[in-house]
């Protein structure tokens, strides 16, 4: 299992907040709404979701695009939006620091976030990096060194049934490693989901 580290409420501006620790990987996130929205953005009938990412050091280059996509996509589906028409949700994400589980580490800190904001849930989720190194192990620590890394799989979950509700692949695998990929992340997306409820049972 990763070392997961979380701070909620870090942030005083925004509605919600989160710093977490996945391993040495640390992503801040702020949830601000709902908000007032842009006339070109408003929807009648819920909230719009946007998501900013910001990186470590210059500007956000285009693969950042595909993963502020990917966060907005898992929290649209996740808020309960439609009690929230003509606002705005706003998802900022800040990188402070990546060892090679940025993605999963963002969408677990944007679900903390969001529960720490107490806008309205339809579930939560959790996000889980696996790693096929050459030798064609799956681990869900990151190698030292990233020449290492064949393959990566990103899995998010949700904590009703657990079904995937978006994934990211990058390198070569074969099906059958894809399948073991899911299988092994599904297993450790239930201890994260045990350490939300321990991170929010310390809050109080």
């Amino acid at each position: 299992m990763a070392n997961l580290t979380c701070k909620l409420g870090v942030l005083s501006r925004p509605d919600g907040s989160a710093m977490l620790c996945e391993d040495e990987t640390t992503v801040l996130v702020g949830i601000y709404g709902p908000v007032e929205v842009k006339m070109q953005k408003i929807q009648i009938d819920k909230a719009s979701v946007e998501c900013h990412y910001r990186p470590k050091s210059g500007a956000p280059a285009v693969g950042d695009r595909l993963f502020e996509s990917l966060i907005r996509n898992i929290c649209e589906a996740s808020l309960v939006a439609s009690l929230y028409p003509r606002s705005a949700v706003l998802v900022t994400i800040q990188e402070m620091h990546n060892s090679g589980s940025l993605v999963s580490c963002a969408v677990n800190a944007a679900c903390m976030a969001c529960l720490n904001s107490g806008i309205d849930m339809k579930c939560m989720f959790a996000a889980v990096t696996c790693f096929l190194t050459k030798a064609e192990e799956l681990t869900l620590t990151p190698p030292r060194n990233e020449k290492d890394i064949k393959a990566l799989f990103v899995f998010v979950f949700d904590n009703n049934k657990g079904r995937i509700i978006a994934s990211h692949t990058e390198g070569c695998f074969s099906q059958e490693q894809f399948e073991e990929a899911i299988s092994l992340s599904k297993e450790e997306s239930n201890n994260v989901f045990i350490f939300y409820k321990k991170t929010l049972l310390d809050e109080k």
